[in-house]
């Protein structure tokens, strides 16, 4: 265990520590004012995040390669970092129509610490590990660790603990530093915060986007979209079955009430409407016609190989 003088040299020295000279002056500054600072220190995480996109590609490659073994994706991350992870899980099941577990978003100290912060529950190194294995983790997943200081102990020992056992390890991180033992690091350094130290604000902006390419990257590349269409959404509300029907619509040149109508009769699924209606094929042939296509909307109708 690091002494606390070694523990403050550490953190002290990290980006997201140091304090921004562009920024001094919040503290009086109009509100006007205050949030024009914030939306400048904005403007930069995405460029930050767009040197790091050769890494992020390198962790789909390894997510698309767990989910067609029949693996998971898993984030662990602590505080905001954890909260993102569960974020962007969340999202994929009415996105892109896959089964909860497939994505799955795991936040230090539990389910209670998304809604109510608990301080000091990161540098429990153990409770990674501990949380690895109650989640199953096996040599078909790839586990993300998701930490803005590049040192948070739950996150390193989820990692070492995710190795272990064979899985693929990725780190997304917003500042630079020694390599951790894991296939791929994405590094994004988005400079020091607004307010020093508040990793909610620019860190969780970078590590938010970084998240959002992972996982959209991953289901396109698995045939969950067709050209910048969500055609694999689940109809879980009002709002997604319309989209469905729209899409239907557009991709089968039908009126609203004939795309409807073959909506339902495809059990709500877009591309099999879209493929019964442009091959001429009933539900079953369409389905068929998808499966030989790998689940890709295009190949199914005969457009790319």
């Amino acid at each position: 265990m690091k002494k606390d003088h070694e523990l403050y040299s550490e953190i002290k020295n990290l980006t997201t520590e140091q304090r921004n000279p562009r920024t001094a002056g919040i503290d009086l500054a109009p509100v006007e004012e205050i949030v024009r600072l914030i939306n400048d220190e904005d403007r930069l995480v995405a460029d930050a995040v767009g040197l790091a996109l050769a890494d992020i590609a390198r962790v789909v490659q390894l997510v698309v390669a767990s989910f067609k073994r029949g693996g998971r994706l898993l984030y662990f991350g602590a505080g905001t970092s954890g909260r993102l992870g569960v974020i962007d899980s969340s999202e994929c099941p009415p996105t892109f129509g896959v089964d909860p577990g497939m994505v799955v978003g795991v936040i230090a100290g539990g389910r209670e610490t998304v809604f109510l912060s608990r301080e000091g529950i990161e540098d429990d190194l153990d409770g990674g590990a501990r949380d690895v294995a109650e989640h199953n983790v096996s040599e078909r997943d790839t586990v993300v660790g998701i930490a803005a200081s590049r040192r948070t102990p739950y996150v390193l020992g989820a990692l070492a603990a995710a190795r272990s056992l064979g899985a693929s390890t990725a780190m997304v991180r917003c500042n630079d530093g020694a390599r951790p033992d894991v296939d791929a690091v994405v590094t994004v350094v988005p400079g020091p915060e607004v307010i020093t130290g508040s990793t909610r604000m620019k860190a969780g902006s970078a590590q938010k986007m970084v998240l959002n390419m992972i996982t959209t990257a991953s289901m396109v590349r698995l045939g969950k979209v067709y050209e910048n269409l969500m055609v694999d959404l689940r109809p879980n509300s009002d709002k997604l079955i319309e989209r469905g029907k729209g899409i239907v619509m557009e991709l089968a040149g039908l009126g609203y009430p004939e795309a409807e109508a073959m909506y339902e009769a495809s059990g709500r699924d877009v591309k099999v409407a879209v493929v019964m209606v442009r091959r001429g094929l009933d539900r079953a042939a369409a389905q068929a016609e998808l499966a030989r296509a790998d689940g890709f909307l295009a190949r199914a109708l005969g457009e790319r190989v």
